[in-house]
């Protein structure tokens, strides 16, 4: 996951991130509840499910970019299958992909579990 990122951002940029990864997941999961909860359920369960499943790993900020282009495919999925209204699953696919190519940031158990690590040489 290291090999992916420079950097992990901390600071305002990081805060952007994490209000981001926060946003496109709730946007994913209460796509997902409302099409589990119209009646008669709607046809595109499937997707939603995997963009779900998608949301809260991007909540978490774990696997972030499997995560933003899983999201991303979901969405332009949804929206080819439901033509007559592309423009929040458009929405949400291009926070996919962005989240995809520029990483989770500092607060994500990404950066817990994979970013840069310091080691401090003993003193002699």
């Amino acid at each position: 996951m290291q090999r992916l990122f420079s950097t992990f951002a901390d600071g305002w940029p990081g805060g952007g991130l994490f209000a981001q990864r926060l946003l496109l997941g709730a946007a994913l999961l209460y796509s997902c509840v409302r099409c589990l909860s119209a009646k008669p359920v709607c046809g595109t369960l499937v997707p939603q499910s995997i963009g779900a499943l998608a949301g809260v790993l991007l909540v978490a900020g774990l696997w972030t970019p499997v995560a933003g282009v899983l999201a991303a495919i979901v969405e332009a999925w949804i929206a080819f299958s439901v033509p007559n209204s592309t423009g929040f699953p458009a929405i949400l696919g291009v926070l996919g992909a962005t989240l995809a190519m520029i990483g989770p940031g500092a607060w994500s158990l990404d950066a817990w579990l994979f970013g840069r690590k310091r080691i401090e040489p003993p003193e002699l």
